[in-house]
């Protein structure tokens, strides 16, 4: 089995909702989870738009890493996520990236892991900081909750209580 860490965001349409799909169809598709996050609300980052909820869940799968990017990505569509566009970053319905798989380093064409910059937005790092303060990337060396410290990104990062 393999220890996954998944970002959830999103800032068109009923987040709260979509998010809730997101993890029907995760739980369908690709694996149980273990353990989420709460809900954090931020400033988009890198472009100007309306604010966007994120989260991070916890799943184990047997899936092979490339097999989950197919899995997200598929799951992202059926959610009414429109293509990718070579601007990245943008307004989306539902966005699922793969932060860590396993403890294992990744590169290829389609997939980098650990997220190539997790340990540069807040909006990932406060999530994780609240799952998994001690979980150690792989490259940096560093613990979450020691990435979280050093973070230059300065950008307000609210806790949604439900």
């Amino acid at each position: 089995m393999n220890t996954v860490y998944l970002l959830l965001g999103g800032n068109i349409g009923n987040t709260k909702n979509i998010f809730e799909k997101t993890q029907l169809l995760i739980q369908k598709k690709i694996g149980d989870i273990l353990s989420q996050s709460a809900n954090y609300k931020s400033e988009s980052w890198g472009f100007e738009s309306s604010c966007f909820l994120n989260k991070i869940i916890i799943i184990k799968t047997t899936c092979k890493a490339s097999d989950l990017l197919k899995q997200t990505q598929e799951i992202e569509k059926l959610l009414g996520r429109k293509t990718k566009t070579k601007n990245q970053y943008e307004s989306r319905i539902i966005d699922i990236d793969i932060l860590f798989y396993n403890n294992k380093i990744i590169k290829s064409s389609k997939l980098t892991i650990p997220h190539p910059r997790l340990h540069l937005r807040r909006f990932t790092l406060e999530p994780l900081l609240e799952l998994s303060p001690n979980l150690k990337h792989p490259i940096l060396q560093k613990t979450i909750s020691a990435i979280y410290q050093e973070c230059k990104d300065k950008a307000e990062v609210i806790k949604v209580l439900d």
